[in-house]
């Protein structure tokens, strides 16, 4: 038994509260703030699971499951997540389609949830989800069929891997890069929307903004309290990891064979990502809501081209 490949989601469940820190942190450090302290969300979380959660008499048992199957659903994506050519400890042809319909499934029971409370604000950050996710989702599945293209060994049976993220990533490597850079920069550049877009972060929503009406992510977690909301942050942050790991396994093409190596470089390039995001958030503001759409289709159309692109190789 590779307990390397076991390790994978303890890590995540153990790191992934930093990368929240990092992003808060750089964003600070360019502003010249003191800013939060790096693991300021391990406090939160500790300070939140502490406290009672309060409930309005006018929620069902809905909005009690929409943190608790959403972090579930987080968790369970981290089972079949590879850390670049560290395999995931649950691999199998159509894990990827799996992994697509538990964020899905995590999305749609933040959203009924956001709707059992009956509130007009959380309502429309529900339905603001929704039509941004259905925009994000195929730009997510068109990379990934791309990298999977690019990665494909064409002497090799198709069916032995067909969408197994780990035998995706695990065939990425710098001669991949070599022969394929172009179209998986594209790649790499739709991924990266979409880990903002998924993930509210700038310039598709504000996750420290206090305005109600701007609101994407934010506004449908309002009722939401102590150990509740604290389920909600720890998966948020899963979340990110996960998006993150797609991305990052792709731009660091190490692919030594040995397990804590491999990851280990992934996980540095997941610390790189957060820097980045924070600079982003530093240097651009959130975009107007009718830009968004805009920015989620050029996504698509940019993995579309790089899909084309290698089919034309």
């Amino acid at each position: 038994m590779n307990y390397g490949r076991l390790a994978l989601p303890v890590l995540a469940l153990a790191l992934a509260p930093l990368l929240p820190g990092i992003i808060n942190r750089t964003k600070a450090v360019v502003a010249g703030r003191d800013g939060q302290p790096l693991l300021q969300l391990y406090y939160d979380l500790a300070k939140l699971v502490r406290k009672g959660g309060v409930y309005s008499r006018t929620t069902s048992w809905v909005f009690r499951a929409g943190p608790v199957v959403g972090l579930v659903s987080a968790v369970a994506v981290l089972t079949v997540l590879p850390l670049g050519g560290a395999s995931a400890p649950v691999s199998f042809p159509g894990d990827l389609i799996l992994m697509a319909y538990l964020l899905g499934l995590m999305r749609f029971f933040t959203v009924i949830a956001a709707l059992d409370t009956g509130s007009a604000f959380e309502g429309m950050g529900a339905s603001r989800e929704v039509q941004f996710s259905a925009l994000a989702e195929p730009v997510l599945l068109m990379a990934l069929a791309t990298i999977w293209l690019a990665g494909r060994n064409p002497a090799s049976p198709v069916h032995g891997f067909l969408f197994s993220l780990s035998a995706m990533y695990s065939r990425l490597s710098l001669a991949t890069w070599v022969r394929s850079g172009p179209a998986l920069l594209m790649v790499a550049g739709s991924l990266l929307v979409v880990f903002l877009a998924e993930n509210s972060r700038v310039p598709f929503d504000d996750p420290n903004t206090h305005l109600e009406l701007t609101m994407i992510h934010e506004v449908m977690v309002l009722d939401h309290s102590g150990p509740d909301f604290a389920m909600i942050l720890y998966g948020a942050s899963l979340k990110l990891w996960a998006l993150g790991a797609l991305l990052a396994g792709l731009l660091v093409p190490v692919r030594t064979g040995n397990t804590w190596l491999d990851a280990g470089a992934v996980i540095l390039g997941l610390f790189v990502l957060a820097v980045l995001t924070g600079v982003i958030e530093s240097a651009m503001a959130r975009l107007r809501l009718t830009r968004v759409p805009q920015l989620l289709v050029s996504a698509g159309f940019l993995s579309t081209f790089a899909l084309a692109l290698i089919l034309w190789s």
